[in-house]
């Protein structure tokens, strides 16, 4: 008897026969595409996915659910959670699927990544995403390199300046809601749609520094008000008001005043240290520098247009900590306590609140992670007795998504301008 041989069959010509079947019966359909006829009614069953897979998809191959109830339980929140116009990410999915799987007593259960993206795939769910807005660098950015990388290593071995004395200062740009611009989504979804309080262009400054030797020191948050929140602040942030939101030269100096001199070993200047951040206007006035040299401190004003190569924080911190931040905002947006006004309008999380989210965030960023990044700037050598793992942002690869105008807020004023130097004489 000659060996039997197997056919595979595409989708299109599934729903094909399944058409003919649904009009003649599953007999008929299956003299008219010579089949069995028990793959008709098989096919039949699956005509539901066989209508949302891609028309040339041969087989539903591939591990089956191992917790299908979880799953549907997930499935059915997230369908929820967008018809309410909520984002969702990867991470709140892990993050809900871990407490269903915490209620179901299910003690196995991982929720890691690799599960997430299997399971979006077994119910149909994809990531809507865009195109990132990128910072051009300037024509001779590799001679600038060289030169500010020269100048920090020359500060550090002339003046014998330890790693807990090598700081670097930036300022963060946030928003009161802070939504991805993607969600995951049933595929084939012609509107998509991301519920916010409205607050998402509403912005205020986190202004952070950590050091060399992978220590943090307290978060600014300067928020865009003529007064101080009337609000009880957990310990471990700095809070100011500015009319504008943004460091100035007078927020600047109260930074240097309040955080910086107050680090430990700062005190009382016995120690030479070197502080780092970018050519914002702020930044660079006569008067904060010679508040900086004061301190016993030599400063390194981080070319424009180079603050992705140079600067540590840019390079290993920034994403990581507003990563941790957006999961904190959405976790309070799917499960958190809520007040609306009489319009049905949800208010926004209290100053209180997203300051407690920021120490948390700031908190649970590692030592290795801000070594790594002066590391990668060029600043230092690798220290000794760090481990070489990094803080994930999300365990989400995809490109992230901004409007246009968020996005500019993520970089510096001064972007353009010229390296001003800093170097011996200044």
């Amino acid at each position: 008897m000659a060996p039997f041989k197997r056919h595979a069959y595409d989708a299109e010509f599934k729903l094909k026969d399944v058409g003919h079947a649904v009009e003649y019966g599953n007999r008929a359909a299956a003299r008219e595409f010579n089949i069995n006829e028990s793959m008709v009614r098989k096919w039949r069953k699956q005509e539901d996915d066989l209508r949302q897979v891609k028309k040339t998809k041969q087989s539903f191959r591939g591990n089956k659910a191992r917790w299908p109830q979880l799953e549907d339980k997930l499935e059915q929140w997230v369908v929820e959670q967008r018809a309410a116009s909520r984002s969702v990410s990867t991470v709140t999915i892990r993050m809900k699927a871990t407490a269903l799987a915490r209620d179901m007593i299910i003690d196995e259960f991982r929720g890691g990544p690799s599960w997430c993206f299997r399971f979006m795939k077994r119910r149909n769910l994809s990531i809507r995403t865009r195109t990132t807005v990128s910072q051009q660098l300037p024509k001779d950015y590799q001679e600038k390199l060289v030169t500010f990388r020269a100048y920090c290593k020359k500060k550090i071995t002339e003046k014998k300046i330890r790693p807990e004395h090598i700081t670097n200062m930036d300022e963060v740009p946030l928003t009161f809601d802070i939504p991805v611009n993607r969600t995951v989504e049933k595929t084939g979804t012609s509107t998509v749609s991301v519920r916010t309080t409205g607050n998402e262009k509403s912005s205020f400054t986190v202004v952070l520094a950590c050091q060399a030797n992978g220590q943090k020191l307290p978060p600014m948050v300067i928020f865009k008000r003529k007064t101080l929140p009337k609000e009880n602040f957990q310990a471990g942030v700095v809070i100011k008001a500015s009319p504008k939101g943004w460091m100035d030269e007078e927020k600047m100096s109260e930074w240097l005043r309040e955080i910086y001199v107050k680090r430990p070993g700062g005190f009382f200047h016995t120690a030479p240290s070197l502080l780092i951040y970018d050519s914002m206007r702020a930044h660079i006035t006569d008067a904060v520098k010679k508040q900086v040299k004061q301190t016993n401190s030599e400063l390194a004003v981080i070319p424009g247009g180079l603050t992705k190569e140079l600067q540590p924080l840019d390079i290993g911190v920034n994403r990581a900590f507003k990563a941790r931040l957006r999961a904190a905002w959405e976790q309070w947006m799917t499960e958190g306590e809520h007040t609306f006004t009489k319009t049905g309008r949800q208010r926004r999380a209290t100053y209180a609140t997203i300051c407690q989210w920021i120490v948390d965030a700031w908190a649970d960023i590692s030592v290795s992670t801000v070594v790594k990044a002066f590391t990668k700037a060029g600043i230092i050598s690798e220290l000794p007795g760090n481990s070489s793992d990094t803080d994930s942002d999300n365990d989400e690869r995809e490109p992230g998504r901004l409007d246009a105008v968020v996005a500019q807020l993520f970089n510096s004023d001064t972007e353009e301008e010229e390296f001003e130097g800093f170097v011996d004489g200044e």
